[in-house]
């Protein structure tokens, strides 16, 4: 679905950005991992020695414009293009209101929205020149109904959903079209140490009956990277088997 293709994935080492990096080489494309070390990366580039022809990794700052754009052009020389940006790169926070510190609250806000603006700035002056490309950023269902605790990863993803949207509209006169996934609850390594009477009373509330998976996320991503999508732009699509905070 992506034969000759070139995607980013930012967030890319593991969980679910390294399910959509090894998703987008299955289906063809060229895949660029970034993650915040370059240890990370080397560790996550070692899972896929099949596709040492087609995948390399780059661990720029995300929040330094300069920094962003080396790293991109990197990509562009090495493979010839670029098509796909996937601004998956996040952190979350479960601090109560009472004792969050406006420097926990910029670090989210920091890598979760403003790294999403400075790497999708930087793939999208790259996509104009060369006719269009997709940039999709990864929401949450938090993003639509908040949650109990941790305001600054809902809020992040409250602006992920309008910086979309906002993208969609700016861009589409350049053929570069941008939309956003929301996972629910999805089975990433700190899911997976959860007991599993937790994991069960978390899957009870979910109407299909259990947790998404990793390639759940991804195959979304797939979608929206590949030219079935090629219509749809502006859109955060929801995979979290209609489940509810």
């Amino acid at each position: 679905m992506l034969a000759g293709k070139t995607a980013i994935v930012t967030g890319g080492t593991r969980g679910i950005g390294f399910s959509i990096a090894k998703t987008f080489l299955e289906n063809g494309a060229n895949v660029a991992i970034a993650g915040s070390r370059k240890e990370s990366v080397d560790k996550a580039l070692e899972k896929l020695p099949e596709y040492r022809n087609r995948v390399m990794g780059i661990w720029p700052d995300l929040c330094d414009p300069a920094a962003v754009a080396e790293a991109f052009t990197a990509v562009q020389d090495r493979f010839g293009r670029l098509d796909i940006l996937a601004n998956n790169a996040g952190i979350s926070s479960r601090t109560s209101l009472y004792d969050y510190t406006v420097e926990e609250f910029s670090r989210i806000m920091d890598l979760n929205v403003k790294a999403v603006f400075v790497c999708s700035q930087a793939a999208a002056r790259i996509m104009k020149e060369a006719g269009g490309g997709v940039i999709i950023n990864t929401s949450s269902m938090v993003g639509e109904y908040g949650q109990p605790s941790g305001c600054g990863y809902p809020t992040s993803k409250f602006a992920v959903n309008g910086l979309t949207r906002s993208l969609a509209r700016e861009l589409a006169k350049d053929k570069i079209r941008v939309n956003a996934v929301a996972p629910g609850v999805t089975r990433t390594d700190m899911v997976a140490a959860l007991p599993q009477e937790m994991v069960d009373r978390i899957s009870a509330g979910i109407p299909l009956g259990r947790m998404g998976e990793p390639l759940d996320i991804a195959n979304a991503y797939l979608y929206l990277a590949s030219d079935l999508a090629s219509y749809v732009t502006g859109v955060t699509l929801r995979v979290d088997g209609a489940a509810m905070t």
